[in-house]
C-alpha cells in the first residue's frame, strides 16, 4: 500500500512494513511514479493541485483531508468510490483560540486603537465612550449576549472560555437541547435570539444549504451595535449584504477570518470598511493530532473498517 504524505505538515507515523509512505510537494502535481497511490493525505494543498490528482491517481481508495472542513477536497472531483475522511476535531483548539482573539479585539475595539497608534493619536475619547453609561455593552463581553451558529466541536471549545469572561452564551444547532450547561435551540428559533445578540459568531461549514444563510435578513435583525464574527466558511456569508449593513451602520461591525474568494480581492470593499478586521484565513493554521487521526484512520482503512470523520457526498 502507498500513502502519500504532504510536505505541508510534519506527520510522524508509525507505519507497518506493508504500507510506503512518500512525501510529496503539496503545491505541486503529485509526481507520475506516485500515480499509484492508494492514499492521500492533503493539507493546504492549492485547489488545481486537488484536481489534478483526482484526476491522475486512478488506484486512489481513500482521501484524508487535515482540513475541518472538507468542502475544497469534495470540490475537487475524486471518484465516488474513493472514501474522503475531514480532520473535524484536529482544530477546535487552534481556532476557539482565534476567534475569542477576534471577538475580544472587536468589542475593545483594538482595530480603532492600533489605526490611533499607526498616527500617534493619544485616543482619549476611546476611554470616555468605554466609561458612558450608554455604551456599557459595546466594549466588553462581560454580560454580552454571544450566539454560537453552528455548535460542533469548535463551539464546545470555545465556550468555556467565552464564559470565563462574563460572556452569556446560547448555542444554534440542528438539535435543541442543553450542552454543558449551554442551552442550544435549532434554527426555527434562531431568529428569536438575534434581537437581543451582541456578538454573532458564525461556526457553519459549506454546503449548498448553507450558502449564504447570513444574509441581509439576518443582519437586519441584530442590534446596531453588534458584531459579526465569520470563522467557518466564506460561502456561509453574503459579503454584499453585510457591506451594504455595514455602510448603513445596521450593525457594529465584522471580525472576518474567511471569504468567499481567497485570497480577498485587492477590490473588495471590506478592505477599506473601518469597522472590520480581516484575517487572512490563520485560525485554523496548525491540525493538532493530525498523526493520530490519519494513523486511526490507516489501520481502520486496511483492516475494512469504518473510517472516522467520513464525508457523506
Amino acid at each position: 500500500m502507498k500513502l502519500l504524505l504532504p510536505d505541508t505538515v510534519d506527520l510522524t507515523l508509525d507505519l507497518p512494513s506493508e504500507v510506503e509512505a512518500v512525501r510529496y510537494a503539496a503545491a505541486r502535481p503529485i509526481p507520475e511514479e506516485h500515480a499509484d497511490a492508494d492514499a492521500l493525505v492533503i493539507w493546504n494543498n492549492p485547489a488545481g493541485q486537488m484536481r489534478d490528482a483526482a484526476q491522475r491517481l486512478k488506484q486512489l481508495r481513500w482521501v484524508q483531508t487535515l482540513a475541518a472542513g472538507p468542502d475544497a477536497v469534495v470540490a475537487a472531483g475524486f471518484a465516488p468510490e474513493v472514501v474522503i475522511t475531514s480532520g473535524r476535531g484536529l482544530h477546535d483548539d487552534t481556532v476557539a483560540e482565534h476567534t475569542l482573539a477576534m471577538t475580544l479585539a472587536a468589542v475593545r475595539h483594538l482595530h480603532v486603537l492600533q489605526r490611533a497608534q499607526a498616527a500617534h493619536h493619544w485616543a482619549d475619547e476611546m476611554r470616555e465612550l468605554q466609561a458612558a453609561p450608554g455604551t456599557a455593552r459595546f466594549y466588553t463581553l462581560r454580560d454580552a449576549h454571544v450566539v454560537l451558529w453552528g455548535f460542533g466541536g469548535i463551539a464546545k471549545t470555545l465556550t468555556p472560555l467565552l464564559t470565563a469572561l462574563g460572556a452569556r452564551v446560547t448555542g444554534v444547532a440542528r438539535t435543541a437541547g442543553t450542552r454543558d450547561g449551554i442551552e442550544v435551540v435549532t434554527t426555527d428559533a434562531f431568529p428569536t435570539l438575534l434581537p437581543t445578540t451582541d456578538v454573532l459568531i458564525n461556526i457553519l461549514p459549506a454546503s449548498p444549504a448553507t450558502r449564504h444563510v447570513l444574509n441581509a435578513d439576518v443582519l437586519a435583525q441584530l442590534p446596531s451595535h453588534a458584531w459579526v464574527v465569520n470563522v467557518g466558511r466564506g460561502a456561509t456569508l453574503d459579503e454584499e449584504a453585510l457591506l451594504d449593513a455595514l455602510r448603513e451602520g445596521a450593525i457594529g461591525g465584522a471580525a472576518l477570518d474567511v471569504f468567499e474568494e481567497e485570497p480577498l480581492p485587492d477590490d473588495s470593499g471590506l478592505w477599506n470598511e473601518p469597522n472590520v478586521i480581516v484575517t487572512p484565513h490563520v485560525a485554523g493554521g496548525r491540525p493538532l493530532g493530525a498523526a493520530a487521526l490519519v494513523s486511526e484512520n490507516l489501520v481502520a482503512f486496511r483492516e475494512g473498517r469504518s473510517l472516522r470523520n467520513v464525508v457523506g457526498r
